[in-house]
């Protein structure tokens, strides 16, 4: 395999070149011990570092699901959030489909990153103090809102916010039910264990485009079907409050949402104090820092 630098850090998984390529992960995917402390029970964490992902099917309870739906009800229909660079808007309904940042513009979300149910976790699977890489809220009403295109985050972050190593680990939790047919999350499981470099170029700004839809760090459809076809596809679904935790190179996606029942989460990653963002391993400049953190500081 050949490694190219970044300053004095060495791209292990190099991505946006000419070809796409595939290479084995490099990193653990549990860097904690066994004996580390948190909530995750052993047979979970087995079961984590085996799939790439862990779904809880109550992480928080009803009346905490009324509050948070409620913040996310009150930031997507305030005008002044709307007018932030942080929301992202639907390209044909112009209705928000995310707010990034939302644990420093609400205390409510910020309470629950804090929340040791939550950040608990992150560190027992980083094995290590934590601080959020990202944080959003994703809205999908129905009758169309669209989905987000197979890939893996760590491929994005890695090439465009810096990203060292797999230390990195998100969490869905769910707002609104998650049905079978209301676009919901699908995880390849297994898939973690392997990094698809994606091929092509990074635009200038591409994050403006990608936020919307997906378009550089996509996977090309063969390599799609050939992990497909060795992983399977697992769909997430659930009751309001419950949780999915899954690995940053997990290869996921969503689908459209043209059913009447909306689907909203609130997504948190968390990446390890010790995996703090260098500069871009295949972009040409930084993602701003409500999309990639640059705050390094950990989460008390």
């Amino acid at each position: 395999m050949t490694t190219a630098m970044t300053g004095n850090v060495t791209d292990l998984y190099p991505s946006r070149a000419a070809t796409e390529v595939s290479t084995p992960r490099q990193d653990p995917v549990v860097w904690g011990s066994p004996d580390t402390p948190g909530p995750i029970a052993t047979g979970d964490l087995q079961s984590f570092e085996r799939d790439g992902f862990l779904a809880i099917d109550r992480l928080i309870t009803e009346d905490e699901v009324a509050v948070y739906a409620q913040e996310l009800e009150r930031l997507v229909t305030d005008p002044a959030i709307r007018a932030d660079e942080r929301s992202i808007v639907e390209p044909k309904s112009q209705e928000i489909r995310s707010v990034f940042e939302v644990h420093k513009i609400s205390e409510v979300f910020a309470s629950l990153v804090r929340d040791e149910r939550v950040v608990g976790r992150a560190r027992q699977i980083l094995g290590s103090d934590v601080y959020v890489h990202q944080s959003r809220i994703n809205v999908k009403p129905g009758f169309g809102a669209s989905g987000f295109y197979w890939h893996s985050d760590f491929e994005t972050w890695h090439a465009e916010d810096g990203l060292p190593n797999m230390r990195t680990v998100s969490v869905s939790i769910a707002l609104t039910e998650n049905y079978d047919t209301n676009g919901g999350l699908m995880i390849m499981p297994g898939s973690h264990r392997t990094f698809l470099g994606c091929s092509g170029a990074t635009p200038t700004d591409n994050y403006k485009k990608s936020l919307q839809m997906q378009d550089a760090g996509t996977p090309s459809d063969e390599a799609l079907t050939k992990m497909a076809s060795e992983y399977g596809i697992k769909l997430f679904t659930g009751k309001a409050g419950s949780a999915t935790w899954f690995d940053c190179n997990c290869m996921h996606g969503s689908g459209d949402n043209i059913t009447p029942f909306p689907r909203s989460n609130v997504f948190i990653v968390f990446n390890s104090v010790e995996n703090t963002a260098v500069e871009p391993f295949a972009a040409p400049v930084r993602r701003p820092e409500f999309i990639g953190a640059r705050d390094f500081t950990p989460v008390r």
